[in-house]
């Protein structure tokens, strides 16, 4: 049982053109399950669409990056998320990557901060995306009781430190093709470390393609090679890893699913 817990099937370049090709290769890859993840309030007609796929789960939210220094309307995103297959809230967070020094980033805490509360209302998993902003990131969960509903730290880029603290506020750590790349030890180094029945696996594609693929474009099939990178990691039996983390995905969600 394999499940890609963090996929953007409407932002390949080959959707919706190729959608049947792209889910028969799920099927070769042994991939079962998807959560294909919103990062705009403008993607809600395209999520509904891809939530008529079997066994393909949605969510609503707004990306960090969208849009930069908008805000938006609390009931709209409430709106959004009244779906049976909208599972979680995100994703969101912070992502100070491409902000200057000088710039307001309040607008961006504040975005952060407004999906947490709907989570808690609406009694949702959160999904978090989190770039150099590893302070503010934890502090807003703590400030705000992000514990109160869990979720996900998608994509996790952070070191043993940050894990550690995201643990035990009850979240689960999400592991993409870059625990494959030779230079991501600090990604390695928590994907070693971390108990197994908290870890989920995820492709973000079309983004960040897993050996031995890197460079081509993604897909949700190739949650398959972040698989084997983490077993081979961890000197674990490939098939342990696929059913533990898919596992922990269908009890994260159980009440929801």
């Amino acid at each position: 049982m394999l499940v890609d817990t963090h996929c953007h099937l409407h932002l390949l370049e080959n959707y919706p053109e190729e959608l049947d090709k792209i889910l028969e290769e799920n099927k070769k890859h042994g991939v079962t399950h998807l959560l294909n993840v919103a990062v705009a309030l403008e993607d809600t007609p395209t999520q509904y669409k891809i939530a008529e796929l079997d066994n393909v789960y949605i969510s609503v939210g707004i990306h960090p990056n969208e849009s930069p220094g908008k805000v938006y309307d609390y009931e709209d995103i409430k709106k959004a998320a009244d779906h049976p297959k909208c599972i979680a809230i995100g994703e969101t967070g912070l992502d100070y990557y491409r902000q200057d020094a000088s710039e307001d980033i309040t607008w961006q805490q504040a975005r952060f901060v407004q999906h947490i509360d709907l989570c808690k209302e609406l009694n949702k998993p959160m999904i978090i995306h989190s770039r150099h902003a590893k302070k503010d990131t934890i502090n807003i969960m703590r400030e705000h009781n992000a514990r109160d509903v869990g979720g996900i730290m998608h994509c996790f880029t952070e070191d043993w430190e940050m894990a550690k603290q995201a643990l035990d506020l009850g979240f689960h750590i999400s592991f993409s093709g870059i625990v494959t790349f030779k230079n991501a030890k600090s990604v390695q180094e928590v994907a070693l470390k971390m108990p197994l029945d908290r870890m989920l696996l995820e492709t973000d594609c079309p983004y960040l393609t897993p050996e031995p693929f890197r460079g081509k474009p993604n897909q949700p099939a190739y949650v398959k090679y972040v698989a084997e990178g983490v077993a081979k990691l961890r000197n674990e039996p490939f098939e342990t890893i696929c059913q533990q983390t898919g596992e922990n995905f269908f009890k994260l969600f159980e009440a929801l699913i």
